[in-house]
């Protein structure tokens, strides 16, 4: 039942939003940058546009789900040494609260350097996604209770074989939502990586529309970048769900 309402609720907030911006842009209340919402769609009838944009998103969701990955593994990588080695466990948090400390945007110039601007976006976008995937496995490895480590305790378990038996299952959960989290992130790395002169890409497109007045391509792209995202999340969302009740 509660599922249901939260379904429901979900919808009807959805469709006020997007009522809520067609009214806006019919209107005019927030000025010519903001068109109606049935007029950027319509804009996608153009092959040339559609054309446009396809290639943009295609570049930046493999950027940013290439980056997402990287991330990710990294992130458990780093999580799974300080569980293994509690020693290194102060320095590691340290080590990626300073780099999620960062701003991205400050890291463009050098990573153009290094990696290339080719590269710029998937490392951008392995850098945003990285740290929440990190608190929640980390999180997720201290989740199991007190009890059951006592249990593993008393029966001899080596560390290792108390990670991969108890704390790893009990992780699961908190690493969907770190993975759920993290997902948006890489799509905003990915867009923010491609400003750095990236040869496509939706954050290419953003700022060459938004120079050339092409509002509705601008608001296109920017949709288009929304939409994966909250795709990407709800497709992570899910299977949280699915997740918890196998491990709860």
């Amino acid at each position: 039942m509660n599922r249901a309402r939260t379904v429901v609720l979900t919808v009807v907030g959805t469709l006020l939003l997007l009522a809520a911006m067609e009214a806006a842009g019919r209107l005019g209340v927030l000025g010519e940058s903001w068109p109606p919402l049935t007029q950027v769609v319509a804009a996608l009838g153009d092959p040339i546009t559609r054309d446009l944009l396809g290639r943009a998103l295609a570049a930046t969701a493999t950027a940013a789900g290439t980056g997402f990955a990287a991330g990710a593994l990294a992130a458990v990588a780093v999580a799974l040494a300080g569980t293994l080695a509690p020693v290194l466990q102060p320095g590691l948090d340290r080590l990626a609260a300073v780099v999620h400390a960062v701003p991205l945007i400050a890291l463009g110039p050098l990573l153009i350097t290094t990696v290339g601007r080719e590269g710029t976006p998937m490392v951008i976008a392995a850098l945003a996604s990285g740290f929440a995937v990190f608190v929640a496995v980390t999180s997720g490895l201290g989740a199991a209770s007190e009890a059951h480590h006592d249990v593993f305790l008393a029966l001899g378990a080596t560390r290792r074989t108390t990670l991969v038996r108890l704390q790893l299952p009990a992780a699961v959960p908190l690493l969907l939502d770190g993975l759920a989290l993290a997902a948006p992130a890489a799509v905003l790395g990915a867009v923010v990586g491609d400003w750095f002169g990236a040869p496509r890409g939706l954050g290419v497109l953003l700022v060459s529309s938004m120079q050339n007045f092409q509002t509705d391509l601008m608001w296109a792209a920017a949709l288009s970048a929304a939409v994966i995202s909250l795709t990407a999340y709800a497709a992570l969302a899910g299977l949280r769900v699915a997740a918890a009740r196998r491990f709860a």
